[in-house]
C-alpha cells in the first residue's frame, strides 16, 4: 500500500512540510506534497488540517475503560440519592452483581462515600461493589461483603484496609488490597467481551491514540471482578486496531511468564511489555504513602505496599526481557521505587525499562534523582483537571509546588512520558496536553510548553512503550490528523479540537464517530 496523505502542515517537521508518504506500514518521506506528488500515488487530502504523530498514552486501563461503557457511571452523580437512583436502574435492568464505576465523595453534597447501609437500602439481595474514580477504595453491599466472607472477624489483608464501625462491623468501606476480597468473589467478566473492548479501542483511535500501554489484571487486584483481563486481549487480538503494550498485574513470575506467551501470540498490534505493581494507593483515598501525614489528615501516612516480593517480580520481569512499572503517587512511595530503581540501574539495568508511574508527589531531593538515574516519569496531567477543589486540602501549600512538578522534571532532564490512567480520568490525549501547559490553575508555574506538552504524548510515550521514534523515515505509519495545530493552539482551543483521521501502520482507522467514547 503506497499513499500520500496532504495537509496544512506536518507539524514539528522541517518548514514547508505539509504531506507524509506512506509505503506499506512505514512512512517513507515527509516534505513538500508538490515534491512528493506522483501521478501513481493515491492521495488523502486534509486541506486546512494539521498531521501530527500518532499520540499515545503510556497507561491505560482498556479493560475497566471498556467497563466504564457499559457500567454504572458514578462521577457526575450530585448526590447520594442520586447513586442510589443510577443503582437502582441497573437493578431492575441487569441481572447479578451490579458495579458501579467512578464515584467521587468529593463531589456529592454530602461530602462522603456511601456505606453498606446506603446500598443495602436500594438493593438488598444482590451484590453491589462501588468503584471510586481513583480506583483504589471501594463500597460494597452486604450480599457482596458476605459474598467475600468479610465480617467483624476477617482481619486487614497486608496492603489494605477494611473500614469499622465502632463496634469492629465493617462499613462496606474497602481500601487498596482489601478490595480484592470482595472484587475476586464477584463474576462481572461477561460486562466487557471481545467485541466491546475491539469497539472501545477503536474509540480511542477517534481520539487520535494509536498506542497505549494497557495494564492488565488477571482476575486479581481491584479489577478482579471483570477477570482475566489478557485472556480478553488475546480474545480480541487480531482485531484490535490500535498497538497495545501490554504491563501485566501479575502475583508471581510463573503467573507473568504465562502471560507473557500468550500476549506475544494475540496479534500484530499486541505484545507483552512487562510487569504492573503497586507501591501505594491514592492521594483522593488518603492511601498513597507520605512521608509526613496529609494536611486534612495529620494522623495518616497512607498505605506503602512495596515488599520484597514485589522487588523479586520486578526482577522476573527483567530477567525476561519485559519492563517493571511501579505505581506510586505520595513522596514516600516514589522515594522507595527510586531506591529500588537505583538498585537495579548499579546492577546494569537500562533505566528506560524502569517506569515510575504517576510520580505525583515528590521530595525535593527526588526531583533530579528521577533525572539523574535516568528512568521513567510516566505522568498524567489530566489529574489536576479532577483535584482542582481538593488537592491543596491532602498535601498542604508546602508539598503544592512538589505535587504533579511536570516543569521541575523537565527542566531537570527526566524523561516523561504522558497518559491518561483511564477510567481514572477520560481518556483523551488532547485534554491531557492541555492540562500539562494551564495545570487547570494549580501551580501554573509547573505548566509545559506546547511543544513539552505534545512530546508527553508523542515522542515521550513512544520512548517509553519501546516504540520507534514516532513521524520519522522508516518509522510506523502512525499518525493523526488534527483540525488544530497542538503548537499553536491555546489550552483551551485543545479541549474541543478535533480528530479528522487517525492511521496505525499506514492504515486509517476507520470509526464510528457517533459512538460514545466516555462516560462520567
Amino acid at each position: 500500500m503506497r499513499r500520500l496523505i496532504v495537509a496544512r502542515s506536518v507539524t514539528a517537521a522541517p518548514a514547508g512540510s505539509d504531506a507524509v508518504e506512506i509505503r506499506g506500514s512505514r512512512i517513507v518521506a515527509v516534505g513538500s506534497a508538490d515534491e512528493l506528488r506522483r501521478p501513481d500515488l493515491p492521495e488523502d487530502r486534509f486541506p486546512g488540517a494539521f498531521i501530527v504523530p500518532g499520540l499515545r498514552d503510556a497507561h491505560l486501563h482498556p479493560v475497566p475503560y471498556a467497563a466504564t461503557l457499559a457500567g454504572v457511571g458514578l462521577k457526575d452523580a450530585a448526590d447520594l440519592s442520586e447513586v442510589a437512583a443510577r443503582i437502582a436502574d441497573a437493578a431492575a435492568t441487569t441481572t447479578g452483581p451490579i458495579l458501579g464505576l467512578r464515584l467521587d465523595d468529593e463531589s456529592l453534597a454530602e461530602g462522603r462515600l456511601p456505606v453498606r447501609e446506603d446500598l443495602d437500602a436500594v438493593v438488598p439481595d444482590r451484590p453491589v461493589l462501588l468503584k471510586r474514580y481513583c480506583g483504589h477504595v471501594a463500597v460494597a453491599n452486604t450480599a457482596a461483603l458476605i459474598a467475600g466472607r468479610v465480617d467483624a472477624s476477617t482481619p486487614d489483608p497486608l496492603g489494605g484496609v477494611i473500614d469499622r464501625d465502632a463496634a469492629g462491623v465493617p462499613t462496606g468501606v474497602l481500601r487498596e488490597t482489601a478490595i480484592d476480597l470482595v472484587a475476586t468473589a464477584l463474576d462481572m467478566s461477561t460486562l466487557v467481551d471481545a467485541s466491546m473492548l475491539v469497539e472501545a479501542m477503536t474509540g480511542l483511535a477517534g481520539l487520535g491514540l494509536t498506542s497505549i500501554g494497557a495494564m492488565l489484571g488477571l482476575g486479581n487486584g481491584p479489577w478482579a471482578s471483570l477477570g482475566d483481563e489478557v485472556a480478553l486481549v488475546v480474545a480480541a487480538g487480531r482485531d484490535l486496531p490500535i498497538r497495545l503494550h501490554g504491563y501485566v498485574i501479575a502475583q508471581t513470575p510463573a503467573q507473568l511468564e504465562d502471560a507473557a506467551e500468550r500476549l506475544s501470540d494475540a496479534g500484530p498490534n499486541v505484545r507483552w511489555a512487562g510487569v504492573k505493581l503497586f507501591a501505594d494507593g491514592s492521594l483522593g483515598g488518603h492511601t498513597a504513602a507520605m512521608c509526613t501525614g496529609y494536611h486534612d489528615a495529620p494522623e495518616s501516612l497512607g498505605m506503602l505496599r512495596l515488599s520484597d516480593h514485589d522487588v523479586a517480580l520486578a526482577a522476573a520481569s527483567l530477567d525476561m526481557g519485559g519492563d517493571v512499572a511501579i505505581h506510586a503517587i505520595g513522596d514516600r512511595a516514589c522515594h522507595e521505587v527510586l531506591d529500588v530503581f537505583e538498585g537495579f540501574v548499579a546492577g546494569g539495568i537500562d533505566p528506560r525499562r524502569l517506569r515510575l508511574e504517576h510520580a505525583s508527589v515528590l521530595r525535593a531531593d527526588d526531583l533530579a534523582r528521577v533525572a539523574d538515574l535516568g528512568v521513567v516519569a510516566s505522568v498524567q496531567p489530566a489529574f489536576l483537571a479532577s483535584e482542582t477543589t481538593w488537592l491543596e486540602r491532602r498535601v498542604g501549600p508546602e508539598r503544592l509546588p512538589l505535587t504533579y512538578p511536570l516543569r521541575s522534571l523537565t527542566d531537570a532532564g527526566a524523561h516523561l512520558a504522558g497518559g491518561s490512567d483511564c477510567p481514572v480520568e477520560p481518556p483523551h490525549p488532547l485534554w491531557g496536553m492541555a492540562v500539562a501547559r494551564d495545570r487547570a490553575g494549580i501551580w501554573p508555574t509547573e505548566g509545559l510548553d506546547p511543544h513539552e506538552a505534545l512530546a508527553l504524548f508523542t515522542t515521550g510515550a513512544a520512548a517509553a512503550l519501546g516504540e520507534a521514534p514516532p513521524m520519522m523515515v522508516g518509522s510506523p505509519a502512525d499518525l493523526v490528523v488534527l483540525d488544530v495545530d497542538p503548537l499553536c493552539a491555546t489550552p483551551d482551543e485543545l479541549r474541543v479540537a478535533g480528530v479528522e483521521a487517525t492511521y496505525v501502520g499506514g492504515a486509517e482507522v476507520l470509526v464510528d464517530r457517533e459512538r460514545p467514547v466516555w462516560r462520567s
